[in-house]
């Protein structure tokens, strides 16, 4: 999990995590939402894949990442247990 939350850390990979919630975009289409060089972009790509945030899938000569959702989702819920939060419960009021 700590791969996650690392991953998570940086403003960059969040924006890419939004972006692939919208719809699978090719490597060239995210970069051209960044003004970062390839290989920083592409390491930010490494370092989600390694935590399991996303997927690239090599079709031709592009690679197509799709957001991996049941990750994110397990992590959002170790959050929650973590710090006990619990939806409309308000404890200590």
């Amino acid at each position: 999990m700590n791969g996650v939350y690392q991953a998570l850390s940086d403003p960059s990979r969040r924006k890419i995590l939004k972006l692939l919630r919208e719809r699978d975009l090719t490597a060239g289409e995210l970069a051209r939402h960044f003004s970062i060089s390839k290989p920083a972009l592409s390491k930010h790509f490494n370092i989600l894949q390694e935590a399991g945030l996303i997927q690239g899938e090599k079709v031709g000569r592009q690679i197509i990442y799709h957001l991996n959702l049941s990750v994110l989702e397990e992590s959002i819920l170790a959050l929650i247990e973590l710090f006990n939060l619990k939806g409309g419960d308000k404890q200590n009021e």
